[in-house]
């Protein structure tokens, strides 16, 4: 006698593993990390990813504190942390000592922690998601085999960063380290995918979200209503990058043709087709706002597993 499966069981079997995925960013200097970050732990939830690693271009310490108190709001204390040497913006932020409260942990380079993640991992398997500067991963390309490891153990670098319709634009992941990003750009090695400014400036989060969404012990929340005067809508640039890094099949955005992303002395980009080039830049159309905006607002606000 022929045995029937339930249907859940059998779509059960054939889901793909949840993706490996190491998040850097530099959390504090805007709530969108602190977003894409939620979203994040929304899709392990839902078992589409596996959070190695979170490391931060922030060079303070309370930014990697908060995300210590973000993991584990989300019940993953464990994740590993890593923070930036010799980075830039220096500050507190504009939210971090909100969210971090009381919080007092320390955190060993960011550079290990990303050596560590990657080394426990099958090649080519690996998405980094970069919503801040360059700094840790350039670090990564300086240290002896850091490169090497990149290449055998990364299949997709995201990058929130730069402007692909103004070219004079100084988007402020770039400019803020721009050697860095010139590193990153010229040498890393694996493709690359741009999210630009002008994705994320064209769909915002709503104030909505996180006033009626969101339940008061969050801290994402608690955050975003730190930052700015509440209510204000907040552009999305950091969980644009997010959500194409994990659904990069979905049809939310459009690729570029291939080509070679240069960074310029200010920190400028400029993009070069080349058939062969391995860097693509995202495409916004607009009868997919509303379709993204309402993706971005279920993930973020999923409660905590």
């Amino acid at each position: 006698m022929k045995q029937i499966l339930p249907l859940a069981f059998c779509l059960g079997l054939m889901a793909a593993p949840p993706l490996p995925v190491i998040f850097d960013t530099d959390l504090g200097n805007d709530i969108d990390d602190a977003l894409a970050l939620a979203i994040l732990h929304a899709f392990q939830s839902r078992g589409e990813v596996r959070l190695l690693a979170v490391t931060v271009t922030k060079d303070n310490p309370w930014a990697s504190r908060a995300v210590a108190v973000i993991n584990r709001y989300y019940g993953r204390p464990e994740i590993p942390i890593g923070a930036v040497t010799n980075g830039v913006t220096k500050d507190d932020g504009h939210y971090n000592l909100v969210i971090a409260g009381a919080e007092t942990g320390t955190y060993p380079p960011a550079v290990a922690v990303l050596r560590q993640a990657l080394e426990k991992e099958a090649d080519h398997s690996v998405v980094v998601v970069q919503t801040g500067f360059s700094t840790n991963l350039a670090h990564l390309l300086a240290e002896p085999g850091g490169k090497e490891l990149a290449g055998r153990k990364v299949k997709l670098l995201v990058a929130m960063a730069g402007n692909f319709t103004k070219p004079d634009f100084t988007e402020y992941n770039v400019k803020m380290d721009v050697a860095s990003a010139k590193r990153v750009f010229d040498e890393w090695p694996t493709p690359i995918i741009a999210s630009g400014f002008e994705i994320g400036e064209r769909i915002k989060f709503p104030a909505s979200s996180i006033e009626h969404d969101f339940p008061a012990s969050n801290p994402v929340a608690a955050g975003y209503k730190a930052y700015m005067k509440m209510p204000y809508d907040r552009e999305t640039w950091d969980l644009t990058a997010a959500l194409y890094a994990v659904r990069p099949d979905d049809g939310y955005f459009l690729l570029s043709a291939p080509g070679h992303i240069r960074v310029q002395p200010r920190g400028e980009v400029r993009f070069e087709p080349d058939p062969a080039g391995p860097h693509r830049y995202l495409i916004l159309h607009d009868d997919q706002i509303a379709r993204i905006r309402e993706a971005l607002i279920w993930l973020a606000s999923q409660p905590r597993r």
